[in-house]
């Protein structure tokens, strides 16, 4: 992969890192509340239904994808997809498996 640049409009930097920051924030505040038992499974998914968490992360996925896709190549683009596909998703390693774990 190069070290290409791609420009994306200041306004969706802005409304992306806006999201990305209450998330991490957000969950981070969650993630501490849990290991203390204050909260639980239940408040972490209330959370992502309340602050629609799936809409604005497509939201910033789209963002980043029309920029890449108007300016790279379809091979470029390819390779990115590919890349992409080797993520983790939920649901499709075993439950005994962490974050830290290497997948095949």
């Amino acid at each position: 992969m190069s070290s290409r640049e791609i420009r994306l409009p200041l306004n969706e930097v802005v409304a992306v890192l806006q999201d990305l920051n209450e998330f991490v924030a957000s969950l981070d505040q969650l993630g501490s509340r849990q290991a203390f038992g204050t909260a639980d499974d239940y408040t972490v998914g209330k959370f992502v239904a309340d602050r629609d968490v799936a809409r604005r992360l497509s939201r910033a996925r789209r963002v980043i994808s029309v920029a890449l896709d108007a300016q790279l190549s379809e091979g470029e683009n390819a390779e990115i997809d590919a890349l992409c596909d080797q993520g983790r998703f939920y649901g499709t390693h075993s439950a005994t498996s962490t974050p830290t774990d290497q997948s095949s």
